[in-house]
């Protein structure tokens, strides 16, 4: 695992725009048949970077990370602008990791090697499925040959890549899911993230699941997909360092590790959200989500903040907590007692660790237990309470 890193600063770019919106996505991403104006969203950009680096001065970007919508959607040299911008405002360490998400079907080589010269190091594939009936059912439009042709680009293009994919769909037993989890681990190298369907409010597939016409596995079959992940990720040398995310030890994605560990980030772009520390206070940020109106305040304003919240201790502790313990290497407690001012409940620990929840390291760690990952929202309310 990647050991901690007190001054990790992060950097995050949303990209809005997708080809088409998948029936379960419930992120802030929007579907436009005109031409996206680039040259004017990378102005856009640029001046969003640099009223956040004049409130947030003085940083080393460790990580960035361009997340969507579909990032690779954009033009390579739209992507070089943002991330020259980023170096022209703060400085960037020399192994930054500089992370895309791309489609498989917005992807092919002369692209991703664009993307490479722009300064991209690593890419995250939405793979989603390696079969192609489960693909038309969650709405992507690649096929699994699409799919892994991609991936062959990507491992081709870049030392580090990563693919993401969903479990738990309609139907689906364990033993189907251990054979494609293990084709998936055959050309993944070194990540992979892997999320199970959860059905999402104002989603399409929330309208099918409450008309009837849409029925995802039971929360025994959850649990047995889940344990079937762990197991074959496990033997195949990517154990779980989150509770969605394998990988090898060392190959981390480290900008994730940036929000789980509750260091510094900023959020760049439409409905992107930060965490920033000024004058000793952290303050969350959050910025417009729609594309348009973004664009817009950024030209007016010079920026496109609509949020900025001063966290309590409390509050900082909470996030510290819940978002500390998806990690498989769990909290530093003392941490937690300097944020919030007080220590966590030791007869809540105790009676955590006796029904084989959490443990605490032989290194003074709390961590959540593999029997207590499915359940870990009940743990973390309990622990905060």
């Amino acid at each position: 695992m990647i050991a901690p890193d007190e001054s990790a600063f992060g950097v995050y770019i949303h990209w809005p725009f997708c080809l088409s919106k998948c029936p379960y996505c419930d992120f802030n991403s929007h579907v436009r048949h005109a031409k996206i104006d680039e040259p004017r969203y990378v102005r856009a950009f640029t001046a969003e970077i640099a009223a956040t680096a004049a409130r947030a001065p003085g940083r080393t970007v460790s990580t960035i990370f361009f997340g969507g919508g579909t990032p690779s959607l954009m033009q390579p040299a739209t992507a070089g602008a943002i991330l020259d911008a980023i170096g022209k405002h703060w400085s960037v360490a020399p192994d930054v990791e500089v992370t895309l998400e791309a489609n498989p079907t917005s992807v092919e080589a002369t692209r991703f090697q664009g993307y490479r010269a722009a300064g991209i190091n690593r890419v995250s594939l939405g793979v989603q499925a390696l079969e192609d009936d489960a693909l038309k059912s969650l709405g992507r439009t690649h096929t699994a040959q699409e799919a892994l042709a991609a991936v062959a680009i990507a491992r081709a293009a870049f030392d580090r890549y990563s693919f993401d994919l969903i479990y738990a769909r309609p139907g689906q037993t364990s033993q189907a899911w251990a054979a494609e989890l293990k084709r998936a681990i055959s050309e993944a190298g070194e990540h992979l993230s892997l999320y199970q369907l959860t059905i999402e409010a104002d989603t399409p597939f929330h309208a099918l699941q409450s008309a009837g016409k849409l029925t995802i596995p039971n929360e025994d079959a959850a649990r047995a997909l889940y344990d079937t992940t762990q197991t074959v990720c496990a033997a195949a040398g990517l154990p779980a360092y989150e509770i969605s995310n394998h990988a090898r030890p060392g190959a981390e994605c480290r900008h994730n590790l940036v929000y789980w560990r509750a260091h510094e980030y900023a959020g760049i772009g439409p409905g992107a959200h930060g965490r920033i520390d000024i004058d000793g206070e952290r303050h969350a940020v959050e910025t417009e989500r729609r594309p348009e109106a973004w664009l817009m305040r950024v030209e007016s304003l010079g920026h496109g903040m609509v949020g900025d919240d001063t966290l309590l201790r409390s509050q900082m502790a909470d996030e510290f907590l819940l978002m500390g313990l998806r990690l498989a290497e769990g909290i530093d407690p003392a941490r937690y007692q300097r944020l919030a001012g007080r220590a966590l409940d030791p007869r809540r620990i105790r009676i955590l660790q006796q029904e084989g929840a959490v443990e605490l390291t032989p290194g003074g760690k709390l961590r959540v237990t593999q029997a207590g990952f499915p359940v870990l929202d009940a743990v973390v309310a309990d622990l905060a309470a």
